[in-house]
């Protein structure tokens, strides 16, 4: 029983081996290899095209993985399920500002308090809104709903989160917020992988998939003629 709880201890919150990012039957960049340990916050980057949201997709289970093998704390599979933050925001217009805030957080099992929707508003700046319709709210304003439950989510919930772009239409205050509460969730134990088209100060390691793009697995695919080939390689 030590040495098993000891190999879980030790292994990372997210390994990637051999991973095609892959959307349809176009592959994006094939061989990608990742691993992220409690206190990882991981800058994702990469060239227009690359599949740095496709990628993030796979990783939260939302698109298939055709080859390559993805493991959580050393697990095969989604015994956690991730946090994932997107540019679908999936917010209802139709709702109040609070409404959507608890419909999001009970996605993960989180019933908060009214206290605890007054405290994750005033973080980002929506203190007064609790119930406003949603419609009523700028895009930068709707994208903070979905960015407030950062306040409430914590390593115990989910140890994982995949952001996509999370800084988009943030002010320089907002930033600097997100950036603290990356690190404290980092520093709970917990692991980030995010995309940014800005720099991230926080970021302790990156993955650039564009130096995936010309690896021996990318071109190997890129040389089969017929989508038979293809799925004939993937499957090996």
């Amino acid at each position: 029983m030590t040495e098993s709880l000891l190999s879980t201890s030790t292994a990372p919150l997210l390994a990637i081996d051999d991973l095609t990012v892959q959307r349809g039957e176009m592959p994006l960049c094939a061989g990608v290899e990742l691993s992220l340990y409690a206190g990882s916050i991981c800058h994702l980057i990469g060239a227009n095209g690359t599949g740095k949201t496709t990628l993030l997709m796979q990783l939260a289970g939302l698109l298939p993985v055709l080859k390559g093998i993805i493991s959580y704390q050393g697990r095969a599979g989604l015994p956690v399920q991730p946090l994932y933050i997107s540019h679908q925001l999936g917010i209802h217009p139709n709702l109040t500002v609070s409404q959507n805030l608890t419909f999001l957080l009970n996605l993960y099992g989180i019933t908060p308090s009214i206290n605890d929707i007054d405290k994750a508003l005033t973080w980002v700046g929506l203190q007064g809104y609790e119930t406003v319709s949603s419609s009523h709210l700028s895009a930068g304003q709707t994208r903070r709903i979905t960015l407030a439950r950062l306040y409430l989510m914590s390593v115990e919930v989910t140890p994982l989160w995949l952001l996509d772009e999370p800084f988009t239409a943030l002010d320089v205050d907002m930033v600097a917020r997100m950036e603290e509460r990356l690190q404290a969730f980092a520093a709970a134990g917990g692991s980030i992988l995010m995309t940014s088209h800005q720099a991230v100060g926080v970021a302790n390691q990156v993955l650039d998939l564009s130096e995936y793009l010309d690896s021996p697995e990318y071109l190997d695919l890129l040389a089969y003629d017929s989508l038979d080939d293809k799925h004939e390689y993937l499957d090996e």
